[in-house]
């Protein structure tokens, strides 16, 4: 179940990770991370399949869903689970053409009128953000928990907040009505990513269920 799936969701920066990104993760899906979308914002195209494919081994695993961040080039050439479209991307329509109704679609939104129209698209699901700001995506302006609520209250797919989310701040998403968050450096920069992922699950069950 797609909402399931989304609970705790580890973007991927390689950045922050390097050569041991792949490691990482595995330890992290092995604590508790239920999804994982990966970023090569500077790779070409046969290095992000490259990586792509790397990433999906480890994925696929422990039957997690893995997502294409941007592109839905990458997500065909490699048979991922899916693709994540911020709004400059690829159409969401197109990319529903394109990728058939068994792939997962998940949109970006930071405003409810964004929201309905990406879900009107075919959106498999939102992120939306950035709740608490973030230094890993220098565009994205903070929203506040009130827009979040607003989105979720008002859309039938399920949202994930993302944007500077911690173990110290995610208790202020209570009540806002998301399916789970979305982390990058909350797990990725943890001196232990294990025990780091699994405070995370434990806390956003208490605030999701």
């Amino acid at each position: 179940m797609l909402e399931s799936d989304l609970m705790l969701y580890l973007v991927t920066d390689r950045k922050m990770a390097g050569d041991k990104l792949e490691e990482i993760v595995e330890t992290a899906i092995k604590s508790g991370v239920t999804m994982v979308q990966l970023r090569e914002k500077q790779a070409s195209f046969e290095e992000f399949c490259e990586k792509a494919k790397q990433m999906k081994k480890v994925c696929d695993k422990y039957n997690i869903p893995l997502i294409i961040n941007d592109s839905v080039e990458v997500c065909l050439a490699v048979d991922a689970a899916g693709v994540h479209l911020g709004s400059c991307d690829c159409d969401i329509a197109m990319a529903r053409k394109i990728l058939g109704n068994n792939k997962i679609i998940g949109a970006s939104a930071r405003d409810l009128n964004l929201a309905k129209l990406v879900e009107k698209q075919g959106a498999d699901y939102l992120g939306v953000g950035a709740v608490f700001g973030t230094t890993t995506k220098q565009d994205a302006k903070p929203i506040s928990l009130d827009i979040l609520k607003n989105i979720c209250d008002n859309v039938s797919i399920p949202v994930v907040a993302i944007g500077g989310i911690s173990i110290e701040n995610m208790v202020k998403l209570n009540g806002s009505g998301i399916a789970g968050i979305a982390v990058i450096s909350s797990i990725l920069k943890a001196k232990n990513v294990s025990a780091a992922t699994q405070d995370l699950k434990n806390k956003l069950q208490k605030i999701i269920y």
